[in-house]
């Protein structure tokens, strides 16, 4: 691993006034966004959902793309200034089709704030065929922000989700789709989370002269529809839930799973710490390799490295034919 010295340092700790329960709406009150537009997946459910409402609630114009428009539609009923558009994220030449159509509307784009992702399912492909979650939750979002780069204006900023749940595994650059080893759903999980988080190291390096930023972001433990492939049993070992059904009390709520993703997408003290990875409203240190409670907090060097990042941003743009920010 190759994580530079000036990646450390961004990454040291960094408090703030907000904290494990400030909301969505909270972290961007003073924030002035009126006029801004911005384009936010997943933003019919859970902490997309909340991350909408915020946005648009402060003047924000928000796309959202939908691989189920009506449901979205019907989601974001009352929600005003949100346009939503179709797309499947697993799908390259889905996410083509509605980029394309982004680029014909010639709208500058101020805020990607890439929410949407599938956690644990059973092993499957993507159309494309690559493993489902790296597919959809990484290249997915690569091809998005690819497609759009040209409406990325200055002061612009683009956040990718990660999760604690990259503690579970780097890329494995020599067996993404888990073709000499046995599938794993949760290694395919950190798999994927390390390559959001490595996303925004790539593109911060490439964007960040022309003044747009890129960060990644744990949003924290939420019990959302990003759930909907583990078992009621599973959730009950995990201590999810109870054997009711009630969330874990130590959970946030997606108000406050918002929260984080909406400072990195505001927080002025930012600017100069592109590429870092944030939780709790906060950028918290880097942790070993061997670290295993995610309760701590930190980011571990494989999530940050820049090599990594590099070879994943070669592997991307081979696999989408897309190089946003190359000369």
């Amino acid at each position: 691993m190759t994580t530079t010295p000036e990646m450390i340092a961004r990454q040291q700790p960094l408090a703030t006034d907000f904290g494990y329960r400030t909301t969505a709406a909270e972290v961007i009150a003073g924030h002035d966004l009126a006029g801004k537009r911005a384009i936010v997946t997943g933003g019919y459910s859970g902490l997309g959902l909340e991350t909408v409402k915020a946005l648009a609630g402060a003047g924000v114009t928000v796309v959202v793309p939908a691989r189920r428009p009506d449901a979205a539609a019907s989601a974001l009923a009352g929600v005003t200034g949100v346009e939503v558009e179709s797309m499947d994220l697993s799908d390259l030449e889905s996410v083509a089709a509605f980029t394309a159509s982004v680029r014909g509307a010639a709208k500058p784009i101020d805020l990607v704030i890439d929410v949407a992702g599938v956690m644990a399912p059973p092993q499957g492909l993507t159309a494309q065929g690559w493993d489902t979650q790296f597919g959809t939750n990484h290249l997915g979002h690569f091809a998005l922000v690819s497609g759009v780069a040209p409406l990325l204006v200055e002061g612009s900023r683009v956040v990718s989700y990660s999760s604690t749940g990259h503690y579970r595994s780097p890329v494995l650059f020599d067996d993404i789709n888990f073709e000499s080893t046995p599938y794993d759903p949760w290694v395919a999980y950190g798999q994927a989370k390390t390559a959001n988080a490595l996303f925004a190291v790539g593109l911060d390096a490439r964007a960040a002269n022309r003044g747009i930023h890129a960060f990644s972001v744990h949003p924290g433990g939420i019990m959302t529809d990003l759930q909907r492939h583990i078992s009621k049993e599973e959730l009950i070992k995990r201590q999810w839930i109870d054997a009711d059904g009630n969330p874990n009390p130590l959970f946030k709520t997606p108000a406050e799973g918002a929260a984080t993703g909406l400072w990195a997408a505001t927080a002025p003290e930012l600017l100069t710490r592109g590429g870092v990875y944030c939780e709790d409203s906060s950028i918290k240190g880097v942790v070993s390799a061997d670290h295993a409670d995610m309760t701590t907090g930190g980011v571990k060097e494989w999530a940050i490295d820049v090599d990594f990042a590099d070879r994943l941003w070669d592997l991307s743009v081979a696999a989408t034919g897309l190089d946003p920010f190359s000369e």
